[in-house]
């Protein structure tokens, strides 16, 4: 019998270049942004298998959450137009749901059936952790980087900003009609 984790990952691996590609081939930039939610997801739940915990929060909380809500509002705010969906379409994504629900329902019922639980593989205490250790190296020996980086984002945000607030259009000249104080 094959151990669940490589199971996992060759899901996870199937999801994530399916989802890849799907990123490039799809006509609707929606569409294509939702499928690389679901890339950097698979990603995440990748390096959760690798017990690397950090990275893989950090990639759905940052990259499927942050990014993605940004690249979503650039592409409603161009006004890309929204694609005619026919009845193939939508009876495709409700069976592909059903059947991602299915397969969701069925891994649950077979983990519960088989007795494993959520939580730590061992009982051996460990001390410390991936993202304790990546704690104490990200604010003792890499302090000046991580703040460094820090101050360059922080200036790139007010550079957006003042780019943004330039493209408005200059007041035009003053006004033809008498001024204050003036009689017409």
């Amino acid at each position: 019998m094959i151990p669940l984790v490589p199971l996992l990952f060759l899901a996870f691996a199937a999801v994530l270049v399916v989802s890849s590609l799907l990123v490039i081939l799809h006509r609707s930039p929606v569409a294509s942004a939702l499928f690389l939610v679901l890339a950097f997801c698979s990603l995440g739940a990748i390096y959760l298998l690798l017990h690397a915990e950090f990275i893989g929060l950090v990639q759905v909380v940052v990259y499927a959450g942050a990014i993605m809500v940004l690249f979503l509002f650039v592409i409603m705010y161009l006004n890309l137009g929204h694609d005619v969906e026919s009845g193939v379409t939508i009876v495709l994504r409700r069976g592909l749901g059903w059947l991602l629900g299915l397969a969701l329902l069925a891994e649950g019922v077979l983990l519960v059936s088989r007795g494993l639980h959520l939580g730590p593989a061992t009982t051996v205490p460990v001390a410390g952790g991936n993202t304790q250790q990546l704690g104490l190296l990200l604010y003792s020996r890499y302090l000046f980087p991580f703040e460094l980086t820090s101050i360059v984002l922080l200036v790139a945000m007010i550079g957006a900003v003042m780019i943004a607030r330039g493209r408005r259009e200059p007041p035009a000249g003053p006004p033809s009609g008498p001024g204050p104080g003036e009689d017409s």
